[in-house]
């Protein structure tokens, strides 16, 4: 086995309330590992609707998710999470006084504690609808970048039009031997000027926008020649490439999380993690679900309520990180010591 990372706690999940929770476990001297299979923080905020407003964030009458989660990120920033991005969490195991976490690309972390605010499950990646893609994945078809290496020297097509397929396309182009951003129509979900990004380097002659529906997918062995597109007057043309990078958009699916619980043998009602509401632990001592995931009688599927269930969580987390030190509840508007950890003082 690979060796492991050694933390306070792991949190699967780095959504709004995984984001918080970082902050609660901080003021408490409790250090965190983030797990997410999106490429980025913010879970379904910052994925699916960046720019759509929230209104209902205590003291902030309107902020989009992009916002919410810039916010968040320089709220954690003392407390120096680690994020592990890009990558699915896979097995929990049980190990003496803790969990041992292991992701799809080996990530190994252990911990005394593990939080599980994955939303409503995990997020997987929507596939073109072409019979045989599976064939090609993982050879050369991806639905994420992991490492930006792996695509150097490639003649390298995207496909996509929202913000992960534009900004890997801004940043890719200058790696790639050849890139193409195809889309079926020249109008895109992505930020500003991030389209303009990409728009001046297809002037600069650096790259091409290619304006279809990806059809089909040629090739042998699991490696990509030429992909079939379908024009809008219904004309076909070849696109001859070695990799495709397909950003269709995400589908939410309780999917590892579920077979995380089956592992413990917790119970799941109605898709979701019953907790005592007390500390929000699940049945499994020292394992923890927050946010959307989690349920208990009169539960509102509502981000400030995965935040209240974020500080409740941590209580009961210090108890099992820090067993011989008491824990003092202090206000952040009156602690000199909790004014110092946030860079205040």
């Amino acid at each position: 086995m690979e060796t492991a990372h050694k933390t306070d706690v792991i949190i699967i999940g780095a959504g709004p309330v995984g984001l918080f929770a970082v902050f609660e476990l901080g003021l408490l001297d409790m250090k965190a590992h983030l797990v997410d299979i999106l490429d980025r923080p913010g879970g379904q905020c910052a994925e699916l609707y960046p720019e759509k407003p929230i209104y209902d964030i205590p003291a902030l009458p309107i902020v989009t998710g992009q916002e919410l989660t810039d916010r968040l990120m320089a709220q954690i920033k003392p407390f120096g999470a680690t994020f592990h991005l890009g990558e699915m969490a896979q097995k929990i195991e049980k190990i003496e006084n803790g969990w041992r976490l292991t992701t799809d690309a080996g990530t190994v972390i252990e911990a005394p504690v593990a939080v599980i605010a994955a939303g409503g499950g995990s997020f997987t990646p929507k596939k073109p609808p072409i019979k045989g893609i599976e064939e090609y994945e993982g050879k050369s078809v991806f639905y994420a970048v992991r490492k930006m290496e792996q695509f150097r020297g490639k003649n390298l097509v995207i496909a996509g039009g929202g913000d992960s397929a534009l900004d890997w396309t801004v940043n890719l182009a200058p790696i790639a031997n050849s890139l193409t951003l195809l889309h079926r129509r020249d109008d895109f979900r992505a930020a500003p000027h991030t389209v303009s990004q990409m728009r001046q380097l297809v002037n600069d002659n650096k790259m091409k926008l290619v304006i279809a529906n990806l059809t089909d997918i040629k090739g042998a062995d699991g490696k990509i020649n030429t992909l079939t597109l379908t024009n809008a007057d219904k004309t076909v043309q070849e696109l001859a490439c070695d990799t495709l990078l397909a950003f269709y958009g995400l589908t939410m699916k309780l999917g590892p999380v579920g077979e995380l619980c089956a592992q413990q043998n917790i119970e799941l009602q109605n898709g979701l993690i019953p907790v005592d509401t007390e500390k929000f632990e699940t049945s499994a001592e020292r394992l923890f679900a927050i946010g959307d995931i989690n349920w208990y009688p009169g539960k509102l599927k509502l981000i400030l309520s995965g935040f209240h269930e974020s500080a409740l969580m941590a209580q009961k987390a210090f108890r099992y990180v820090y067993p011989d030190r008491k824990l003092r509840f202090e206000y952040t508007t009156s602690s000199s010591n909790l004014q110092e950890k946030l860079g205040v003082k």
